[in-house]
């Protein structure tokens, strides 16, 4: 599977294919390992839980599953629209996301210094 995926942890972004098709959501949780994303509100599986003593009885719980993050894509902040992401290097060799749409910058990551 792909070890490196498009959005990150606290993104907005909507779902392209599935039951859940179209619904916009924040990602959760992202297993990079695996290529999955967890995006709140979408593809809502049911667990049952077992009972753990009397404290804790059996009960049925609704929670995210995973999603391909194949099947997401960002929602650029500034122009509210689904757009595919760009990578852009500075001189200072930060790197940035950039929208694909209006250009926007999404965040931008610091390169590490070489102190030694």
């Amino acid at each position: 599977m792909a070890s490196k995926i498009h959005v990150k942890k606290d993104d907005t972004v909507v779902v392209l294919s599935g039951k859940d098709a179209g619904k916009k959501g924040k990602i959760v949780k992202t297993t990079p390992a695996n290529g999955r994303v967890f995006v709140a509100g979408v593809n809502i599986v049911t667990k049952h839980q077992k009972a753990q003593g009397q404290q804790k009885p059996a009960a049925l719980i609704k929670r995210e599953g995973s999603i391909d993050a194949s099947n997401v894509m960002l929602v650029c902040p500034k122009c509210n629209q689904p757009s595919r992401v760009a990578a852009k290097i500075a001189e200072d060799g930060s790197k940035s996301r950039v929208c694909k749409k209006c250009g926007a910058v999404i965040d931008t990551v610091k390169k590490a210094s070489k102190e030694g």
